[in-house]
């Protein structure tokens, strides 16, 4: 029986209760369930050996980092805080211990894009499955989209953008949402669930699901759900904002400002202890439970601590009508959720939104006008409080029949595009096309190679990219910025010598670094085998060094087929770098002075680093200095 391909699949932990946190928890189970495949998640928001991971059914590392270094680095800078957020710390310690033949990373597109200058990048099969949610789309997003053969995204506005970039080969596969968890109650449930949070049964009620984040249009909302309550109050409206308040929107201020009856505005209150959540107005956090008797245990609703997805269930059953005006958004998730419970959907017509209000959604748009997000200039979408308003003014007015028939066309829409079965048996062709991993996982640093000589490439475009990869052993494209910086350079005047010296000077120094460091293995230092080598071995002093070198000619004209190699301190590596003599200066080290580890003597050939040793430093009784495994005459010719 074959192997089963492993998986790792990198975003939000699965039991946070955002978009992507919901996304794991319904894959993670589908592709267990197939039992075709070893599933391994890191969870993002999570320190690397948190107990919380140990009672998943899947193994599971957490993204932040447990090292102490890191947590300094991570607490003093805020840039290295986010990029922790992104598992950058430790996702290549999981590639590593674990060995995937996939990596699928489901999260925002600039924590995923760092990722493909890696060691492993492509080496593993890699996926990437992220939301985009403005136009123009971030630099990221497309700088990065050659060098990710799977590229999927969230939503086909997303889509359509990157291939207007010229990127075709990406592809929409929508964000998971478990259609059993979400569903229309009977009549006979949605009145006792009403009468249960004291909510009248002929009140309109307007429903909004989100997390509370400055690009979700509350003021907008309120200002339409005034103006259609103001031109039809016998509706008796009342509008759930589940979220948390104490977060992002300052929401009592707004209903105050607006001067709208803050008993009309609803909120999902959850106790901590008993685990009831109820839906009423908003006064202030840590209420006592009516359910259990516990003081202070009630609290607003959050990311760590809510309603189950049955609870949510009852809520949106609560609702006549689901209204979503937002900035942008790479899929809005609780848009499905309402679906599924056969509620018609109102949403802004721009970003992912566009999916939810489309032909045969069941749906209906909500009209936006243009601004502009300072800094960043992105498209956003202000939704107009007027379009709310006649938009909820046509599913009240709706007759029964009608809305119950736009219900279900709704939560059809939802099942055949976005459930967990339609998405995971997508996955599943994908990983099923997949070869595969037949790399050996080392992460060891290689040298580069300055003395690379290009060959004749006319267009700057192609020679580039030819001397990254032979000096630099570094694969790009033209959609690299470093590449764009060349190109640049010699629109202004640089020429290829300027530039392929200033290459060779970054990998000499590159190299230097990384042989001073200790981090790349020794035999990686050194050039064809061992029986073309010689090791002479001196620490220092600079004096010393020098009068070392004068004997090179010497033993070169003696041994004309044996490479020269000198291990010193590396301060010293500039007195050698202009000996024609030295084909290498090694950074020095303890291991430099054990002559039978670096002739290798009792091994065979091909395990050997040299043939020819000696160490100018320790010519003494004391020690043993063979001068190599046939101890070599050392005949000076040289005066």
């Amino acid at each position: 029986m074959s192997k089963k391909k492993k998986i790792l699949y990198h975003s939000n932990h699965s039991k946070i209760l955002s978009g992507f946190g919901k996304n794991a928890k319904n894959i993670l189970r589908y592709l267990c369930s197939t039992g075709k495949y070893e599933v391994v998640e890191l969870a993002n928001g999570l320190s690397w050996d948190h107990p919380k991971l140990e009672i998943l059914p899947w193994k599971a590392y957490g993204g932040l980092p447990k090292d102490p270094k890191a947590i300094e680095k991570i607490n003093k800078d805020p840039n290295a805080a986010r990029s922790a957020g992104y598992g950058v710390y430790t996702v290549e310690n999981a590639i590593k211990k674990e060995k995937p033949d996939i990596y699928l990373g489901v999260e925002d597109i600039w924590g995923l894009a760092q990722f493909c200058k890696s060691a492993w990048w492509n080496k593993i099969n890699c996926m990437v499955w992220t939301t985009l949610d403005s136009l123009p789309l971030l630099p990221d997003s497309i700088s990065c989209a050659s060098k990710i053969k799977n590229y999927y995204v969230w939503s086909s506005f997303a889509e359509e953008a990157l291939k207007k970039e010229g990127h075709e080969h990406v592809k929409t596969l929508h964000g998971s949402v478990d259609h059993k968890d979400f569903y229309k109650l009977s009549f006979e449930e949605r009145t006792a669930l009403r009468r249960h949070f004291n909510i009248n049964k002929n009140d309109f009620i307007i429903g909004f699901v989100f997390r509370n984040q400055l690009r979700k249009s509350v003021p907008n909302l309120l200002e339409g759900y005034r103006l259609f309550l103001e031109k039809n109050p016998e509706s008796n409206a009342k509008l759930i904002l589940h979220s948390n308040w104490l977060e992002g929107w300052d929401i009592p201020r707004l209903i105050k400002e607006k001067n709208i009856n803050p008993n009309n505005i609803l909120c999902t209150y959850y106790c901590k202890n008993c685990k009831h959540y109820e839906i009423k107005p908003f006064t202030g956090n840590k209420k006592d439970c009516r359910f259990c008797g516990s003081k202070e245990s009630q609290n607003l609703i959050n990311i760590q601590s809510g309603p189950s997805e049955k609870q949510l269930n009852e809520i949106y059953n609560l609702m006549d009508v689901y209204c979503h005006p937002f900035t942008s958004g790479g899929q809005e998730i609780p848009l499905q959720e309402a679906k599924l419970t056969e509620l018609i959907t109102l949403t802004t017509d721009y970003s992912c939104g566009k999916d939810s209000c489309a032909p045969g959604s069941g749906g209906y748009a909500l009209d936006w006008t243009e601004y502009r997000e300072p800094g960043t200039q992105f498209i956003k979408a202000s939704t107009d409080p007027k379009s709310i308003a006649s938009q909820l003014k046509k599913v009240y007015k709706m007759d029964e029949l009608k809305r119950s028939s736009l219900g279900k066309k709704a939560r059809d829409f939802v099942i055949e595009n976005y459930s967990i079965n339609k998405i995971g048996s997508q996955l599943e062709e994908i990983f099923d096309n997949m070869p595969k991993t037949e790399w050996d996982f080392d992460f060891s640093p290689k040298l580069q190679n300055p003395e690379y000589e290009p060959p004749e490439i006319e267009k700057n475009e192609a020679w580039l990219i030819d001397i990254y990869k032979g000096i630099l052993k570094t694969n790009l494209d033209e959609s690299d910025d470093g590449h764009k910086h060349w190109m640049a350079a010699f629109e202004k005047g640089a020429t290829r010598d300027s530039v392929i010296s200033y290459f060779r000077s970054v990998a000499t120094q590159g190299n230097k670094e990384l042989q001073s460091s200790g981090d790349i293995l020794f035999e990686d230092l050194l050039d064809g085998k061992a029986c073309d080598r010689a090791l002479f071995v001196l620490q220092g002093p600079e004096e010393d060094i020098l009068l070392a070198s004068s004997l090179f000619k010497s033993f070169k004209e003696s041994h004309k087929d044996l490479d020269i190699y000198f291990g010193c301190d590396p301060k010293y590596h500039y007195i050698l770098e202009a000996n024609p003599y030295v084909h290498k200066a090694l950074p020095f080290t303890s291991e430099l002075e054990n002559e039978f580890l670096m002739i290798g003597a009792g091994m065979e050939e091909k395990n050997r680093y040299f043939s020819y040793y000696c160490n100018l430093g320790i010519l003494t009784q004391k020690h043993i200095n063979y001068r190599g495994i046939d101890n070599l005459v050392f005949d000076l010719n040289h005066e």
